[in-house]
This record gives C-alpha cells, structure tokens and sequence, in this order.
C-alpha cells in the first residue's frame, strides 16, 4: 500500500506506526512535515512543506489560528500535489488534523480516503482554561477559545473517519463529531518499554551511579510550565528533601512553554519558582537535565522509585503511560484524564493537583516504606499491557480502521 501521513511535528503521535509499517516491507510511506530536519526513519520518505501563509503578530485574535491553520493546509496541499505530479498517489492519508495540514488535501486527490486524528476540543469547563485560580481568565477566552475550535470543526468534514486517544478526549467533543470519532490510543511498546533492576544512571556531580537502591523521584514534561504542574512540583519538594535526606529528584524537561501563558518572569517557569523556593530547598539534590535521549528517559524511570506525574485536565502524556508499562510507583494529580489510566490505591497514587503538601506526604510515604507500594507498579504494568500496547490492541484496531476505509487492501495484521 501506499501510506501519506501528514505532521507538522514528524513523527508525533505515529512514531510506533511508521516503523512498523516500515519493518514490514511491501509499502511505500511517505511522511509530509514542517520539520526542517525531519528524523531518519528506515523505509520512510520525508518530505518537508512550508505553510504557504502564517498570521502575522498584529493577527486578528479571533482569526489568527484559523489564518495558520489554512497556511499550513495550502502549503501541505501544494506539497501534496507535487507528490502527485512525481507519479505519487496514496491509498490513504493518515494525519493529524489540530494544525489544518489536511484541510484541503481532497482537492488534491478527491477519491483517497482520511482517516484523521483529533486531539482537543477546547471548552471554558473540564479543561485548562479557569482550573488553576493562578491563571485567571478574561473576558475575551471564551470568544478565543470557540474561535480555535474552527479547524476541528472544519477537519471533521474534511476526513472519512476520526480517531481520538482516550474517552476524556473524546468526551469533550460536541455531539456532531461523536459518531464520526473511533476511539484508539497511539499504543505503548510494552515489549521494549520494561522494568529493568540493574540499569543505571550517571550523573556529573555525582562519583558513582544512581540505581533501583538510591531513593529517586522523577518528574518528566515536554516543558517544565503550570499545565504540566511544575509549578506544584517545586512547591512540594522542600518537604521531601526535608524528610528524606538521601533522596535526589530528576527532572526532565524544556524551559519553554507548549500549553498556556508564559512565565512574566525571564528564563520561564524555572526561574519564577527557583525564585520563589529560595534557600528552602537543597539545590545541590535537584538535577535537570532538560530533554534528553529516549533510551536515558528509559532508564531514568526504571530506576525511579517514585516518579510524580502532574497535569491540568488535559492531553493525557505519553510519559505517564510509558512509565507505567516500566512498573513505576507513580503519584498523579487527581483530575478526570489521569483517572481514565490510574486507580487511586490500585495501580497508582492520585493527589489533589492544588496541593503540595499531599503530594510531599505521598512522596515521601513511597519513598520510606517502597515495598508497601511495589504492587502498584506491577498491576500498572498490567494495565498498559491490556489495554495500551501497540503490537496487540492499538496497531490492529488502526488496521481495521484502514481497512474498513481501503475496501480491498491486503490485510496488515
């Protein structure tokens, strides 16, 4: 077969599904992106677009977003057609629809069928905007928050079937997209992404390696920002390096901002709480290391013995997930898209997002009585065995939706 999918970020959330349709043979797979220096993935062919427009900064507030969204549907239809004119015809599209890439890609090959992912629907209830009292909303968000749903509302009649990750994703949308949404996760390795006592962890200041036996927490973000809950994390650890003197915390994650308002303060969120904690806390047993290779993420929870997660109602991230296929011991913010994957008591620890206090109570509960709580871990594992991993539940229910949309295609699982 012949695959197109579209991303602005190459691969996003078709990591898993492009390598392995790749390390199967027999297809051809292009991959359209804005990324100038798009990853080498085996068998894939990269094709960088530009937007052919993007909104200027004294863009109309109520437009800017749809103003990029139609750049960047112009600039992939016309990359698209190029495509075309090389001898280039897909049997599917399979893209992301939040940035508009696949708005007008039927004007470029009416009859291929879209199978589109849909990521958030946004509402002034249930998500971000108003939840944290630190970030007051104002008189326009709802009119900007309505206005940003014109691209999904535009892709829904765009594409041939939706796909959303999680039932609180789904949830979210309006009654006019439900039947027209499957409902499939982007799937978790769980046959790489495994438990492992011996791995190890160097860092500089430190003579000799972290391991399973030092008491580590562990936070991971794509950007250490207040949807994320970074700030709470902060506020939570002098207590727990208070009362645990031998316990060291890594961090994970950019100084830049993905979801919400910036930092007024300059060098971003780190800086305002750095600022804020002051001497209180024991600089000396707090490590960032910004963004790092996928294989030391991996290892960096495997040697977790209490790996904190904490988010805004939101995109549940792939991180909580993947450290729960390694059978971390994780404490969550308690909030309706962290309860769709984590049992307060089951296979992980909830806590109020709001309060710090609970959260270093917690903590330092895990860390000073581990075996108390080694059983989360492994009903976790459990979970995103059954219900998450890409070779056995999502790979083959995206094949079936392929199917059901290419009448005649050979099968693919």
């Amino acid at each position: 077969m012949n695959f197109l999918f579209v991303h602005q970020n190459m691969p996003g959330q078709y990591r898993e599904m492009v390598q392995w349709l790749a390390g199967r043979g027999g297809h051809r797979i292009v991959f359209l992106t804005q990324r100038k220096t798009p990853p080498a993935i085996d068998g894939v062919q990269a094709v960088t677009y530009r937007p052919h427009r993007v909104a200027g900064k004294d863009a109309y507030g109520l437009s800017r977003v749809w103003e990029d969204a139609t750049g960047a549907g112009y600039g992939a239809a016309l990359a698209a057609r190029k495509l075309g004119e090389d001898g280039f015809t897909p049997d599917i599209i399979i893209g992301h629809s939040g940035w508009g890439e696949l708005l007008f890609l039927k004007q470029v090959w009416p009859d291929v069928p879209i199978l589109g992912l849909f990521e958030y629907y946004y509402t002034m209830q249930g998500g971000t905007v108003g939840f944290d009292p630190e970030e007051p909303v104002n008189d326009h968000a709802p009119f900007l928050m309505q206005a940003r749903n014109a691209v999904p509302c535009a892709s829904i009649h765009v594409v041939d079937q939706g796909v959303v990750p999680t039932q609180w994703q789904k949830d979210r949308f309006p009654s006019l997209f439900q039947d027209r949404l499957a409902l499939c996760h982007d799937g978790i390795r769980t046959d790489r992404l495994l438990p492992d006592k011996t791995a190890q962890v160097l860092l500089g200041r430190l003579g000799r390696p972290l391991t399973a036996r030092d008491e580590v927490i562990t936070y991971v973000a794509r950007n250490l920002e207040r949807t994320r809950g970074f700030h709470v994390l902060m506020r939570a650890l002098p207590r727990i390096l208070a009362e645990r003197p031998e316990a060291r915390v890594i961090i994970l994650g950019g100084n830049e901002t993905s979801y919400g308002p910036d930092s007024r303060t300059p060098g971003g969120l780190r800086a305002e709480m750095e600022a804020e904690i002051g001497r209180r806390l024991d600089w000396n047993r707090v490590h960032f290391l910004g963004r790092v290779p996928y294989g030391d993420f991996q290892r960096i929870i495997q040697i977790s013995r209490c790996h904190i997660y904490l988010t805004m109602p939101f995109v549940l991230g792939w991180s909580v997930m993947e450290a729960m296929s390694m059978q971390a011991t994780i404490v969550a913010s308690d909030v309706a898209p962290v309860r769709e994957v984590i049992e307060h008591g089951r296979n992980g620890l909830l806590v109020d997002f709001f309060d710090p206090e609970a959260l270093a109570a917690q903590v330092v509960s895990v860390l000073k009585d581990p075996g108390d709580y080694a059983g989360l871990g492994e009903a976790a594992r459990a979970d995103m065995v059954s219900r998450y991993d890409f070779l056995t539940r999502s790979m083959p229910e995206q094949a079936r939706l392929i199917a059901s949309l290419v009448p005649g295609a050979p099968p693919l699982v």
